[in-house]
């Protein structure tokens, strides 16, 4: 159970640096942006002509300052998506989808519990002496009424709780656990449409419709709590701030400082601070909210504000790139060469970006010791930053890139971030020396001093290699691993798709593609037109592809060259035979039972779906049924039916008879990558159609333009064993006429 949680939560923190990464980049827009239409600095160094109001290039950076801001007033929505994306398992893109939704609805719902237990009310914008609203005045503002200050706020438009992240994390986790459970999930034939991934929005948007009333419930009591923890830890002083350091760098082995850090930053456990006017929550967010409005600001917040994030400069910019040159110097002669290269790459990249996972984990993979040492240096810099009044924020980095647009650009008096680079002087000796010494004391098998011939750094996927070595591997999917084969290999595969009841793939080499090993994974036939192959499996194939999908990262990158039979391999003669000898046979047992007369859909010439166009219609691999030439572009209900679906492109839809008997409708031959364009559904999934009705609407001249064949199939899906479609007469009819004759049923 421990284990599980743990995996979890691993998963939930790499999740964070999906939204995480955009930071940087509005980070540089806002640095850039604020710092460079700042007052002073214009002032001071007189670039008034240049950067003053009113300048091309004072407009161009105020576009910067604002495309930054929009990014960080919108974080909620972002880690949302984000953590929805990093969590779910496949079909990460609907995931996406159904957590924005969610997040509307979810606030939506907050929004309308607030209206109606009168806890937030609109008032008329302009008033007079008396409280009276002033005619002719347009505009209200709305107000909460015995809530706590800043507990409510606009949330993409909406007003709502005040959650931040917090209520994008609480999305984003929800939605991924809702999205792997069902986006492989079947419903029952009538609804099936609406089974595998379309199911996942559906069932998200139910599920926060009571999230949103039961955060208006339970959301109010952890904001209270919130503050509190904010409070304690902003009161705890300099060992606070040093403690924190120390679990931040303690956490980076598990995966786990961003869930650490990130309430500190976005959130009002780190802090509450008014910046023009405008209550803002959350160290990171006080920092840029500061930024954007730097000529206003005498001096960077520091507490609450930047002790969460300045200590990384000092550790990060001088401190590791102490410690690989003291890894450097402890290296064997004979490897110095080869273990320097390595080290002066990694120490640049910490000093340029803040990236330090090369050497971090360097430490923790050949000495769990030096870097117990270093958590402890790490918080010790937070603290001393804190101490000296040091208000340089960062993205999520500290490096020189992250110094520059956030410390020296800004101006020294805002930021005193010259005390970096002094105690980072000192910090660079003491990872130095200690290092140096620790290393040769203990005889620490660092780069360059271990015995192999292989000189490297560590990753973190190498400490997961040592966590996961022993365990046993998970169970392969077998059917898409024969799949998989059948279709020539990984090697062989360049994309996979599906439409309503076939596996669409690209290959390399179309002379690999098995058909008989298809088969036994229950294709119903296989059909190869160039480097196109397309395997049919009916309407369960969404599901089919998700699997497949999910083991092509694993299958071994080769070409499969097995001896598996190919399909049917008997002359077409052969096959005839086989065929007819069916049909007979289905005929006869046809024959002792009722007949039932079937009327068309369609105007135009009716005849056997022998005929058609596709293999997959012809061979009748869907089902049985009969096949229309239009001649005019109105689709009619033949009987009182039910829409079962709708294809989102609207060229084919499924029906259910009164009686349970289903049946579908598809116009033209690969009309699905006409994307929709030329068809005009008159019904929507689960309406209720009388006889004569319009189903459909479509271009005629467009789809005999722009498709394979504008030939129209009637196709029957569901029918018992011995059952058969015979159309008697070839010929032109009309809409709601006579077409063909059900025969066993």
């Amino acid at each position: 159970m421990k284990d599980k949680i743990f995996g979890v939560l691993q998963r939930v923190g790499r999740s964070f640096m999906l939204p995480i990464a955009i930071l940087p980049v509005a980070g540089l827009l806002l640095g850039i942006g604020g710092s460079f239409t700042n007052a002073t600095m214009i002032n001071a160094y007189h670039l008034e002509a240049v950067l003053g109001p009113g300048t091309v290039l004072n407009g161009f950076l105020n576009i910067l300052n604002s495309c930054g801001n929009v990014v960080f007033d919108n974080l909620p929505l972002l880690f949302a998506i984000g953590v929805a994306v990093g969590m779910a398992k496949q079909e990460k893109e609907v995931a996406a989808l159904a957590s924005v939704i969610a997040f509307f609805i979810m606030h939506t719902a907050i929004h309308a519990m607030l209206v109606l237990s009168g806890k937030l009310v609109t008032a008329p914008e302009v008033m007079d002496a008396a409280g009276n609203a002033l005619a002719g005045m347009v505009g209200s503002v709305e107000q909460t009424v015995g809530m706590l200050d800043g507990s409510v706020t606009k949330v993409l438009g909406i007003s709502s709780l005040q959650m931040g992240v917090f209520g994008g994390v609480i999305v984003g986790l929800g939605v991924a656990a809702l999205h792997n459970k069902y986006y492989k999930i079947q419903l029952p034939q009538v609804i099936s449409f609406f089974g595998g991934t379309r199911f996942v929005p559906i069932v998200c948007s139910v599920a926060y419709i009571f999230v949103g009333i039961l955060m208006y419930f339970v959301w109010p009591v952890i904001q209270t709590g919130i503050y509190s923890l904010g409070a304690l830890v902003n009161s705890s002083g300099y060992v606070g701030t040093w403690i924190y350091g120390i679990i931040e760098r303690a956490l980076i082995p598990f995966g786990l400082h961003h869930v650490f850090y990130m309430p500190f930053w976005q959130t009002a456990v780190g802090g509450q601070l008014e910046v023009s006017g405008q209550m803002v929550y959350g160290a990171q967010n006080i920092f840029f909210a500061q930024l954007a409005h730097v000529g206003e600001i005498a001096h960077f917040s520091v507490n609450p504000g930047t002790r969460f994030m300045t200590g990384k400069f000092p550790f990060m910019i001088f401190g590791l790139p102490g410690a690989a040159l003291a890894m450097y110097q402890v290296a064997k002669p004979e490897k110095k060469q080869a273990a320097g290269g390595l080290l002066i790459s990694a120490a640049l990249t910490a000093m340029l970006t803040g990236i330090t996972e090369p050497l971090e984990f360097t430490f923790i993979f050949v000495a769990p010791f030096l870097y117990a040492v270093h958590s402890v240096l790490a918080g010790a810099a937070y603290m001393l930053m804190h101490i000296l009044n040091v208000g340089v924020g960062m993205t999520f980095s500290g490096g020189i890139i992250d110094l520059l647009l956030f410390g020296i650009l800004p101006g020294a008096a805002k930021t005193s971030w010259y005390w970096i680079p002094v105690v980072g002087v000192v910090y660079f000796a003491v990872y130095f020396f200690l290092f140096k010494y620790l290393i040769l004391k203990f005889d620490l098998k660092t780069p360059g001093r271990d015995d192999s011939e292989e000189v490297k750094l560590y990753r973190r996927s190498d400490v997961d290699a040592r966590k996961a070595s022993g365990d046993g591997q998970s169970s392969v999917d077998e059917r898409s691993q024969m799949i998989l084969n059948g279709l020539g290999g990984r090697k062989n595969v360049v994309d996979v798709d599906c439409c309503i009841t076939r596996l669409r793939c690209t290959v390399n080499k179309p002379e690999l593609v098995n058909e008989g090993l298809l088969k036994k994974t229950g294709a119903a036939g296989v059909i190869k037109k160039g480097q196109g192959v397309q395997v049919i499996y009916g309407p369960t194939v969404p599901n089919i592809k998700a699997d497949l999908v999910a083991y092509l990262p694993s299958a071994p990158d080769v070409e499969y060259h097995g001896e598996e039979p190919a399909a049917e391999e008997s002359s077409a003669g052969g096959n005839e035979t086989i065929k007819n000898d069916a049909a007979e046979s289905a005929g006869k047992k046809a024959s002792d039972g009722k007949k039932t007369p079937l009327y068309s859909p369609f105007t135009g010439r009716v005849e056997s779906i022998e005929h058609a166009p596709d293999v997959t219609f012809a061979q009748k691999m869907i089902g049985d049924g009969f096949m229309v030439m239009p001649s005019a572009g109105e689709v009619l209900a033949p009987c009182d039916l039910e829409v079962a679906f709708v294809f989102p492109t609207g060229h084919a839809m499924g029906l259910k008879t009164k009686d349970g008997m289903e049946f579908m409708l598809h116009i033209g031959v690969d009309t699905v990558k006409l994307e929709g364009k030329g068809f005009e559904p008159q019904v929507k999934d689960g309406d209720q159609v009388k006889k004569g009705e319009c189903l459909l609407k479509f271009d005629l001249e467009y789809v005999k333009n722009n498709a394979v064949s504008e030939a129209c199939m009637v196709i029957y899906t569901a029918l018992p064993e011995g059952a058969s479609i015979v159309v008697p007469e070839e010929k032109e009819l009309k809409a709601l006429d006579y077409a063909a004759d059900l025969l066993g049923v």
